[in-house]
């Protein structure tokens, strides 16, 4: 008979968990949910204002980035401008030397021209120098005109050697003047690697500084993408704080109602077949680990609302009633059922309670204790 008691209150109660699987939550939960939805909050608050903290010092960074970055191009500006000047300047130099070069070798022609006839004066004298001085002492009107002859013949010699010493000089002077072209050429040359060098270093600079800044910037866009998303969460939240506020209220003034209103006597119940069985699944779930008394606390609930006016009148009525006992809408009481898990002191508890015996008054609500809460505390609950 308990075996077919038992399987009908579990069809029973499979059906009232479809209808109410979605909703149910027992009533003393409100205050845990909003304990537990404030808190969540300031976890969001608080996430939202260290999210906003981070976005700050990144934009901080990257603006100091952006400082940098001026900085940063400015030299490079700088350093280009620099490198232009000595591309100028070699160009110049390679200009000179091409002239100098040019020169040199115009001297060298003039020069060798020059040698080729003071070669063939020599030669001519050296070959004729007896016959000549003969001609010219025969030919000469008088020792005067022989004399300025002798000396005019000296005078090509001496403008012979003393072209020669100005070739050899011209051409020490372009040699030298040439080394020093393209010793300066070779030192722009240096100036202008190291300069090339600085350049690639600042514009390397400048591009890792720029990506730097498009690093941050994403980071900050991330940033605010996370904080967009924990301001909405807040909204929400708020919003479900204000609803569970709104349904504690309800509750409390279903509690005040309830004190207030029309009970019947326990006498002027009569419980169905499965109630018993119900109820102490019921105890099981909601107190199954407190003492004694804490089962029958549970029990005398259930069984004050039963007697109300402001609840429902059957015990199926009133413990899935919607939104009241947790335990129906996790599953647990009618796993509960299934299995038979009620220990015998819960089957206790319920005969006491649906025999009117109540250790919490008219109580018919029960929490875990929470700061602010008034009742009668049993075990880890409060009943108020």
């Amino acid at each position: 008979m308990k075996r077919a008691v038992r399987q009908i209150a579990v069809v029973l109660l499979m059906v009232m968990l479809v209808v109410n699987a979605s909703k149910t939550v027992r009533a003393t939960s409100t205050q845990e949910k909003l304990d537990k939805a404030k808190e969540e909050k300031k976890q969001t608050q608080s996430a939202l204002e260290q999210t906003k903290e981070n976005i700050q010092g990144m934009q901080g960074a990257k603006n100091s980035l952006q400082g940098q970055l001026s900085e940063l191009n400015d030299n490079l500006e700088e350093v280009s401008e620099h490198l232009s000047e000595l591309e100028g300047e070699i160009a110049d130099k390679e200009q000179e030397i091409a002239d100098t070069e040019a020169a040199l070798q115009e001297a060298e022609e003039t020069v060798a021209w020059q040698y080729e006839c003071m070669k063939k004066r020599i030669k001519f004298m050296y070959e004729r120098s007896g016959a000549l001085y003969l001609e010219m002492l025969f030919t000469a009107e008088g020792l005067g005109d022989f004399l300025n002859k002798s000396e005019y013949i000296e005078q090509i010699s001496e403008y012979d050697h003393r072209m020669l010493e100005e070739y050899k000089e011209t051409q020490e002077l372009i040699r030298e003047t040439k080394e020093q072209l393209v010793a300066q050429k070779e030192e722009l040359d240096g100036l202008r690697e190291e300069t090339k060098r600085q350049q690639d270093q600042v514009a390397g600079m400048v591009k890792s500084t720029a990506n730097n800044i498009a690093g941050y910037a994403d980071q900050i866009s991330e940033a605010e993408n996370v904080a967009h998303a924990y301001e909405a969460k807040v909204k929400e939240q708020e919003a479900n704080i204000a609803a569970l506020q709104k349904q504690l209220a309800e509750e409390q003034a279903m509690s005040r109602l309830a004190s207030k209103s029309a009970k019947r006597d326990i006498s002027e119940v009569t419980f169905a077949e499965g109630d018993r069985e119900l109820l102490a699944q019921l105890i099981y779930c909601e107190a199954g680990g407190e003492p004694y008394e804490g089962k029958v606390a549970v029990g005398a609930v259930v069984i004050n609302r039963l007697l109300s006016s402001v609840y429902p009148d059957t015990m199926v009525g009133v413990i899935y009633q919607n939104k009241q006992f947790s335990p129906v809408g996790s599953g647990r009481l009618a796993l509960a059922l299934a299995e038979g898990r009620a220990t015998p002191a819960c089957y206790q508890a319920a005969d006491e309670a649906m025999s009117g015996v109540s250790n919490v008054g008219n109580c018919v609500y029960f929490r875990t204790p929470i700061p602010g809460l008034t009742g009668i505390a049993i075990g880890g609950h409060i009943f108020y």
